[in-house]
């Protein structure tokens, strides 16, 4: 299910793609917002103001892998609006979905800090060594405490 998923995402990516003139393969950055999951193009054009750095650092040209351009985006009324966009190129739209899986897992892991302050367990005050231990301990005596409580229930 998994590999099927990954196959179609990557479909849908690829048929997103275009070619300049010259052969140049790229992707405009309002084709892709919801793909790399951001919910508006300012919200991507946000992103790459950081990956332009990035990519230079990386010895790649930004004016070659980042082009300002217009996008006409059509409106409710059926006409058409021009607003700022990107084209981008392949190894940029992966530097740009890296920032959305990044959320991804700051979101799981804010999720997974609060599931441990819930249950009374400061990470950053135990012992790098008996952290799992002291998890594992705290959890099997909450779930035998469950299990005793839902005895009770029973009888």
């Amino acid at each position: 299910m998994k590999a099927e998923s990954a196959r179609s995402s990557a479909i849908t990516f690829e048929t997103h793609g275009q070619q300049t003139e010259g052969g140049v393969e790229f992707w405009l950055g309002r084709d892709l917002q919801h793909l790399l999951g951001y919910a508006t193009g300012d919200d991507l054009l946000k992103v790459v103001s950081k990956a332009k750095p990035a990519s230079e650092l990386s010895g790649h040209e930004v004016a070659d892998h980042f082009a300002d351009v217009g996008e006409m985006v059509d409106l409710c009324s059926g006409s058409q609006r021009e607003l700022d966009g990107i084209m981008l190129a392949r190894l940029q739209c992966a530097m740009v979905s890296e920032s959305a899986i990044s959320r991804d897992h700051i979101t799981n892991d804010e999720a997974v800090r609060r599931t441990l302050l819930d249950r009374g367990i400061r990470p950053e005050s135990l012992p790098a060594a008996e952290d799992v231990k002291k998890v594992e301990c705290r959890l099997a005596s909450e779930e035998k405490k469950s299990l005793k409580n839902l005895d009770a229930l029973d009888s």
